[in-house]
């Protein structure tokens, strides 16, 4: 049971986006664990790019190929101001680096749509992926879907002609009041842990170093440092630092999931699982004071 004193009353700030959730398979592990590593490893949605994460590992039972394989997410931003047209056109565009050059190039692999939901629309890999074979790729049937195979030096990559997407919720997130580096490693951890188990979501960052702040001194940098919880400028900062006494590290995690049901339940988890690590002083969570997010998910009402 959660103490709701070591809650703070807050809320986290949360945006609709725009996802795809394919599976990627491998012939062996290494190969699998570097690919679907790669392919999520540059959180980057601050700059209009794709931000990612790996959903959950299958075995060989569990992919189209029968071989083992990984659920990843990829994420796209929906843009103020900008059609959705125009936002799925960056998405795929992005979505086609990440495959070229974090998947294809790696020997035996595989791409898969494993969208659970109904799509709200689908892009079409043969132009900015298929076509990488050069005018020699080809379709087929196989696995009960309509694959592209393209050729290549050791032959060959698949993807699924078409991949859906659909909207989720982005954003997601708590901070680890922490008084020691070792309350920072064991309560991301165990908070890893516990958000892994929920079927849907994603951390893009795991345990992120770095909260940001939109008000900027460098707007070309874009969001940059959330000073007033910067623990090294407690005593530079005065009464604007806004850090907890006994309080050293405010480690962050944030997270993307198919839904809003799915976010909270992983923030609840993840919550409940850091509060059970000795040095872990209360838990928060980082908003835009309402401005940007439309969601806002009050923390202690996870909890009721």
């Amino acid at each position: 049971m959660v103490r709701k004193d070591l809650v703070e009353d807050t809320y986290a700030e949360a945006f609709d986006g725009l996802y795809v959730r394919v599976i990627v398979t491998a012939d062996d592990e290494e190969t699998l664990k570097k690919a679907a590593e790669d392919a999520t490893a540059s959180p980057s949605g601050v700059i209009g790019r794709l931000e990612g994460g790996i959903e959950k590992w299958l075995n060989a039972e569990e992919t189209p190929d029968r071989r083992k394989g990984a659920v990843l997410q990829l994420w796209k931003g929906l843009d103020k101001g900008k059609s959705l047209e125009s936002v799925v056109e960056r998405f795929e565009r992005e979505l086609s680096y990440r495959v070229r050059q974090d998947i294809l190039v790696k020997p035996f692999t595989a791409v898969f749509d494993a969208l659970s939901v109904k799509a709200e629309g689908r892009m079409d890999m043969m132009e900015k992926v298929g076509h990488c074979g050069d005018g020699y790729e080809w379709e087929k049937q196989l696995y009960g879907r309509s694959m592209i195979v393209v050729p290549i030096m050791v032959p060959d990559f698949f993807i699924e002609r078409h991949v859906g997407y659909a909207r989720g919720v982005s954003g997601g997130n708590f901070w680890m009041m922490c008084r020691t580096k070792k309350a920072v490693r064991e309560a991301g951890k165990a908070a890893l842990e516990a958000i892994g188990k929920v079927e849907g979501v994603i951390t893009p960052f795991d345990v992120c170093s770095a909260g940001s702040k939109t008000e900027t001194k460098f707007p070309l940098i874009g969001p940059t440092t959330n000073h007033p919880y910067c623990p090294s400028l407690k005593e530079k900062l005065g009464r604007e630092s806004l850090v907890p006494e006994g309080v050293n590290y405010i480690p962050e995690i944030v997270i993307s999931g198919v839904s809003m049901r799915a976010v909270k339940e992983a923030m609840k988890a993840g919550i409940e699982a850091s509060l059970t690590v000795d040095g872990v002083v209360k838990v928060s969570a980082g908003n835009c004071g309402g401005k940007l997010g439309e969601y806002k998910i009050y923390l202690r009402e996870l909890f009721r």
